[in-house]
């Protein structure tokens, strides 16, 4: 009888390894007692804390100086945690907690992450919410030092193994000897979290968020890890060996492929060059974009800078972090979306008015133009990057053509001021906007003037338009890309930067996925940006497709009344092609 069990998880990073588990041990951060603390011993118990942090910082920088080569583009990951474990918002709150409740640090230090998670858990931004996982990841680290606990110790694994944990914190993965690891599973987790991140760029396979994976998983049972379809197989047969041994050579041989022909440009059959870009939100990403062959950055994401702080970035701060992403990416575009966050969540000492829906409240530039000083420091830091390179400014939750005067009153401000200092900056750069609420999709035509590019943001625009919260999993299923209401407003949005001659960019999820690219070629997309790993296999679709064929397509799906229906269409035109973008039988790539 088979022992075969399967358990589903997140394809965090793609490829396939079989292996012996290896079950990581975290011992010392489980159980947290509450217990009072004498007045006469609190600064004692402060003085306990404080130690605790102090060697976990130690043990940080000791981490960093002796990563291997394969991780330090992700350096910055370990150094966020080591300013973490300095932070106002962990570091003196707890301090605070444990004198003004008189309790014991392992039980103030539980209270105020509980405190700070809640912060990052109610950000819409997918991203900024996986970031909850880094601020408990460091207090696990100060909590093992507080209970004398021995720590994961990963570099001294000596044997070819398959790792089995609740989590993995950036840290410990970054220990990782890739002679000896051959891939990860973890209870917790997801893609965007930066165990994931880390995980794409050592090409290790790993599956996240497989919840009872160390439960039914026990120390050198042979295991099977899916990164590329998100599943985990424990005693798996010898047929099943067989045939993932075979699916991982041929995923291995495919991925070399694209990756050999991803530097190349983007060229339909019929001639049309479509540029395709990469979304970053840290600097880190920009090694990962180039070697995906980005043809520059669609999309920067500012708001990591700002989130959970005590104060805002100084403007020194802001051009230092965009100057290093402008000059490694120079002379290919980068686009930088100022500030994304609602205002309540940007500074962790600013939640005196909570907003009971900050989706539809005081977020984007609405944010920024109720705060000019915060909003002009920030332009002054993107136009003084400028002079590093091609720099674009991307204006986000745009629906009013006011909004974009105001904000090219403030750039202007920005560049006066930069002039009296003599400060070098550059104020002849492109503005563009992003389309994702209603509004500005269906008022485009009067927005067109102001702007020299629309930047179609589609998971915001879908949402809005749908009334569905991408978050919310018992509605995740209503979540349609190609709702008729949504694909007539992108078309509205190609249509009018057409005639009004303006560039017409993508950079909402839509753009990384195969099944929607005929369409959006169809359409007339003048550029399409997602995540770095997505290139390769976009590029390589682009050059296997005929810019006049995906128009007729288009029309095509227009005419049908339902996104199922839309499916369909797409399943019977293009299904096979997107098929052998993915998981070719016979692992080469087609070539264009």
């Amino acid at each position: 009888m088979s022992r075969e069990i399967r358990i589903d998880g997140i394809a965090a990073s793609p490829g396939i390894c079989i292996g012996k588990a290896y079950l990581v041990d975290t011992e010392g951060v489980d159980v947290i007692q509450n217990y009072s603390i004498p007045e006469d011993l609190l600064d004692q118990e402060v003085n306990r804390f404080k130690s605790a942090v102090s060697q976990s910082r130690k043990e940080l920088r000791t981490i960093i100086k002796t990563s291997k080569k394969e991780f330090n583009g992700h350096g910055s990951i370990l150094e966020a945690h080591e300013l973490l474990l300095r932070d106002k918002m962990l570091y003196t709150r707890t301090i605070d907690t444990i004198k003004k409740g008189r309790i014991n640090a392992e039980w103030a230090l539980k209270k105020v992450v509980a405190a700070v998670k809640q912060i990052f858990q109610e950000m819409e931004d997918q991203y900024l919410k996986e970031r909850a996982m880094d601020v408990v990841q460091v207090s696990d680290r100060i909590l093992r030092h507080l209970a004398g606990a021995n720590g994961v110790n990963i570099a001294e694994i000596n044997k070819r193994v398959i790792l089995v944990a609740p989590d993995l914190s950036p840290a410990e993965t970054s220990q990782i000897n890739l002679e000896k690891i051959k891939g990860f599973v973890t209870d917790v987790g997801a893609r965007a979290s930066h165990t994931g991140i880390i995980a794409r760029t050592l090409q290790l396979p790993a599956v996240l968020g497989a919840s009872t994976a160390t439960r039914r998983i026990q120390n050198d049972d042979l295991i099977i890890v899916d990164g590329i379809d998100g599943s985990v197989v424990i005693h798996p047969d010898e047929d099943t060996i067989i045939a993932y041994e075979e699916k991982g050579y041929k995923f291995e041989i495919f991925q070399a492929g694209l990756l050999r022909q991803s530097s190349c440009q983007a060229v339909t059959q019929d001639g049309i060059d479509v540029p395709v870009m990469s979304n970053i939100e840290l600097f880190s990403e920009v090694v990962t974009a180039k070697d995906h062959g980005a043809d520059g950055v669609g999309l920067y994401r500012t708001e990591f800078q700002f989130v959970g702080k005590y104060r805002f970035p100084t403007e020194e701060e802001m051009y230092t972090h965009y100057r290093d992403v402008v000059e490694v990416m120079a002379p290919k575009p980068v686009t930088i979306r100022t500030l994304d966050v609602n205002g309540d969540k940007a500074l962790s000492k600013n939640r005196r008015t909570t907003e009971l829906n900050p989706t539809l409240g005081l977020r984007g530039i609405r944010y920024c133009l109720a705060r000019p000083e915060l909003f002009i420091s920030q332009l002054k830091a993107i136009l003084r990057a400028a002079v590093h390179g091609k720099v674009r400014i991307l204006l986000p939750m745009i629906s009013l053509p006011s909004e974009i005067d105001q904000t090219i009153a403030l750039l202007d401000q920005a560049a006066g001021e930069l002039a009296v200092k003599g400060t070098n900056h550059q104020r002849d750069i492109e503005i563009g906007i992003m389309i994702e609420v209603p509004a500005a999709a269906l008022v485009a035509e009067l927005l067109a003037p102001r702007v020299d590019f629309f930047s179609i943001g589609t998971n915001d625009l879908i949402q809005y338009t749908l009334a569905i919260d991408r978050g919310n999993s018992a509605v995740e299923k209503l979540f349609q890309p190609l709702h008729p209401a949504v694909l007539q407003m992108i078309r509205n949005v190609v249509t009018v930067g057409r005639k009004n001659d303006v560039k017409v960019y993508i950079c909402g999820e839509m753009a990384g996925e195969l099944e929607y690219l005929p369409i959006l070629l169809g359409l007339g997309l003048d550029e399409l940006s997602m995540n770095p790993q997505a290139i390769p296999a976009v590029k390589c679709m682009i050059r296997s497709l005929n810019r006049d064929e995906a128009r007729q397509f288009a029309d095509n799906i227009f005419a049908c009344k339902s996104s199922g229906e839309a499916q369909v269409l797409i399943q019977s035109h293009y299904g096979e092609l997107i098929r052998k973008m993915t998981t070719p039988d016979d692992g080469e790539v087609p070539l264009a």
